[in-house]
């Protein structure tokens, strides 16, 4: 994969069912045939990929066996396929409240023995903060499973891991910068000063999940999308009387750099969402999230069938 060459990304998040479950529901599976079939270069999952945080705690060995099921159900197949899966944590698999060190401890595990073939770059903490490279495309994953900002060295990471980076600057997390979904408008970073961090470096795209709901969005300087669930629990996104169907997101990067964004919705997930059946703006007291397509965004936009 070089600069030159169009890179596909899928975008997979919220995978877990109901605490200790070790199977997946049919989503995940139709969702992981119809990434494999999309051929993309690379597999991003915004966490949540088994159903821990579970108090009373889960044991070791329920820990492992719920990764063995994830593992069966989706890194197995992508591996197969010859597709490279880059996650960051969430708080149901690599939650950093006190309390769940174990689950951390495992994340950390499971993950370090099936670390991507990629070009990483810049502070290396994989499978928390890291940075790679695909195409034109440098991609930074954000340690961000706790309600609040960021710790101060995943800040300094943030003010040098884009030095020397190509046309095209990703990063992605679980917990979202702002909010998109109806009650849970306090489950976000809610920091302007990482806002303001993210201008400085000059991201294109931040990636999040934990929302379950899809929603292509832009602040003031870059864009902000949402992503669905696949695993249940599915919400309303704010504004909106109706829950948001299960959803994986593609991201086609151009050569140039330019990102056009697109989603594809269960049951088969080949099906486009309707972008225009979502709202034109979010509107909370934190922040205001415009629609992607009625805003001039740069080189980020929406891939219309």
């Amino acid at each position: 994969m070089t600069a030159q060459e169009a890179v596909r990304i899928v975008v997979v998040s919220d995978l877990n069912g109901s605490y200790g479950s070790t199977t997946y529901g049919s989503d995940v599976h139709r969702a992981i045939r119809a990434t494999i079939a999309l051929e993309p270069d690379l597999v991003l999952s915004t966490g949540d990929m088994v159903a821990g945080q579970r108090r009373p705690h889960l044991s070791e060995a329920e820990i492992r066996a719920m990764w063995r099921g994830f593992h069966n159900a989706v890194t197995d197949p992508l591996a197969a396929a010859g597709i490279p899966l880059a996650v960051t944590p969430g708080n149901h698999d690599g939650s950093a409240y006190p309390g769940f060190e174990l689950e951390r401890r495992i994340y950390r595990e499971e993950w370090l023995a099936r670390r991507p073939d990629l070009a990483f770059v810049g502070p290396d903490t994989y499978p928390f903060f890291y940075g790679f490279d695909i195409g034109p495309a440098r991609v930074v994953s954000l340690d961000a499973t706790r309600v609040g900002h960021l710790d101060p060295a995943q800040m300094d990471h943030l003010s040098s891991v884009f030095r020397g980076a190509g046309p095209t600057r990703i990063v992605f997390s679980h917990i979202p910068l702002w909010p998109f979904a109806i009650n849970r408008e306090t489950e976000i970073i809610g920091d302007p000063e990482l806002e303001s961090l993210l201008e400085r470096v000059e991201i294109d795209l931040h990636l999040s999940g934990h929302h379950h709901a899809f929603y292509p969005g832009f602040l003031d300087a870059f864009s902000v999308v949402s992503q669905a669930e696949l695993g249940g629990g599915a919400r309303r996104l704010i504004g909106t009387r109706t829950r948001a169907p299960s959803a994986i997101t593609v991201l086609d990067i151009m050569p140039d750099g330019a990102i056009r964004i697109s989603a594809f919705r269960a049951p088969d997930f080949t099906t486009p969402v309707d972008i225009d059946a979502l709202p034109p703006k979010l509107v909370t007291r934190d922040r205001v999230i415009r629609r992607l397509d009625r805003v001039p965004s740069g080189d980020v936009g929406l891939a219309r069938p």
